[in-house]
């Protein structure tokens, strides 16, 4: 939604895309195998399959001594298990530059992370009190939010 069809047509799907773990997965994120400072992020919006280009910030790196908790899945990572990732915003907006970023984790594996199904390098998430589909539901509503900000419907 956010990059040209020449972009589109040049990115490189999961190394291991054939193995994706689909009934595990809230949305399919992944960095490229090919420019790992580029990601990419593809969910289900009213019936209708959305993806984002995705460019990992250019600024300061963050602490890798220090711990960070994702946006999306409120997952604690060591502070290299956390980056930001930059969108281009969709349409005019983006091609004047504008852009929306968050933090989330570097390997875009939230669904995972969630369920149990990948360990951080912090080895557990927190002790919650939502069930595990309530926990899946904040993933997929907090990923829905900064969607709504690429798209400019926020």
């Amino acid at each position: 939604m956010n990059c040209s069809k020449g972009e589109t047509r040049r990115l490189s799907l999961p190394a291991d895309f054939t193995g994706t773990p689909w009934s595990d997965l809230d949305f399919l994120g992944w960095r490229d195998p090919k420019a790992p400072d580029r990601g990419y992020a593809v969910t289900e919006r009213d019936g209708e399959l959305v993806g984002i280009a995705l460019r990992a910030s250019t600024g300061a790196r963050r602490s890798a001594l220090k711990s960070s908790i994702c946006s999306v899945c409120v997952t604690p990572q060591a502070g290299s298990g956390i980056t930001l990732l930059v969108a281009p915003r969709a349409g005019e907006a983006g091609r004047q530059g504008n852009t929306v970023g968050l933090y989330i984790c570097a390997d875009l594996a939230c669904s995972l992370y969630v369920r149990g199904k990948k360990q951080s390098a912090l080895a557990r998430r927190f002790e919650e009190s939502l069930t595990l589909e309530e926990q899946n539901e904040r993933t997929t509503r907090n990923l829905n939010g900064f969607l709504d900000q690429v798209l400019g419907q926020a």
